[in-house]
């Protein structure tokens, strides 16, 4: 897969799949700009950005000529899937992601606004179920979305060994 040939990708995936970390990645191999979601969702003390507003900001973000997006947000991840060239799913396994959530808890990350800080509370336990169930709600979302537009590139990946050995061959191809 010439990777150079598409302009506009979304990673989507679990929390903890390595979705972002994904995306930077090909975004310094594609020098696609890179968007995550989450920065321009989260308002300080993990504020919700109302929906007409994000609805906006989601539609400002697609119809730009080139980026990457790493984040799903249901509401509005059909506007993402109609424009995207590509649509890459990190389909990890969900003790992964939960185990990744938990290494990650508490530390700054460039996909989260600065100016957030993560608590062991009740809100976060809510997001560890919410990463165990995801096979049920936020899965079936990005595979229906692959079947209302069965035409456009679609790659899952299954493990991070899978997602390494891709992004090390996408460095080679456009070296």
């Amino acid at each position: 897969m010439d990777i150079t040939r598409y302009n506009r990708i979304i990673i989507v995936g679990n929390s903890g799949s390595g979705k972002s970390f994904f995306a930077k990645e090909l975004s310094t191999i594609t020098g696609l700009p890179l968007i995550h979601l989450d920065v321009e969702y989260w308002r300080p003390n993990w504020e919700k950005t109302p929906k007409e507003e994000w609805l906006k900001k989601q539609i400002d973000i697609v119809s730009k000529d080139k980026w990457i997006i790493d984040g799903n947000y249901n509401s509005t991840i059909e506007l993402r899937y109609k424009v995207a060239d590509l649509i890459i799913f990190l389909d990890i396994n969900r003790f992964t992601c939960l185990i990744s959530a938990l290494k990650r808890h508490g530390t700054k990350r460039t996909d989260l606004p600065q100016y957030l800080e993560e608590k062991f509370d009740f809100e976060f336990i809510k997001f560890c179920n919410w990463i165990w169930s995801f096979s049920k709600t936020g899965r079936k979302t990005i595979m229906e979305m692959h079947k209302k537009y069965p035409d456009k590139p679609f790659l899952i990946l299954k493990n991070r060994r899978k997602l390494q050995k891709i992004l090390v061959g996408w460095r080679n191809e456009t070296k």
